[in-house]
């Protein structure tokens, strides 16, 4: 197969119309190395940094309210700093870099689904750009 592994994406291509923290930066748990009271926090299999995770929340309009939030993966060796809050937001937008994304099959509804990691958190550039559909007519001319 020619694709293996975590695939190189874009922040715009998971979030054309940006995103927005809604919930804490939190250590990712690995349930399977831990016991008896004694936690263990994941590691990425690769690089060996730590794991963290936060829920984000889809500016997309057309996403169905279910589809929302996700949760991102950052690797990073110290907790990821959540950028500054704007005036007159009530969540704090922000932009990721070093984005993959991993596709695997989800146990309980055993549909394809996609684990989304990132090596960055910051404010974003610039404010998302929306975008229009094409109905095909302006590429042909």
């Amino acid at each position: 197969m020619a694709i293996q592994g975590p695939i190189p994406i874009n922040f715009h291509q998971v979030f054309p119309h940006g995103c927005y923290i809604v919930g804490e930066v939190e250590q990712v748990k690995d349930f399977d190395a831990s016991n008896n009271g004694r936690t263990v926090y994941a590691k990425d299999k690769n690089t060996g940094e730590l794991i963290w995770q936060v829920a984000v929340m889809d500016a997309d309009p057309t996403v169905k309210a279910g589809q929302k939030t996700v949760s991102v993966k950052i690797l990073s060796p110290v907790q990821p700093i959540v950028p500054a809050a704007l005036p007159g937001l009530p969540f704090v937008p922000v932009e990721f870099d070093g984005m993959t994304a991993t596709a695997y099959v989800g146990q309980n509804t055993g549909r394809l689904a996609w684990s989304i990691r990132a090596t960055a958190m910051h404010p974003p550039r610039s404010t998302a750009v929306p975008v229009k559909a094409s109905n095909g007519k302006d590429v042909a001319a």
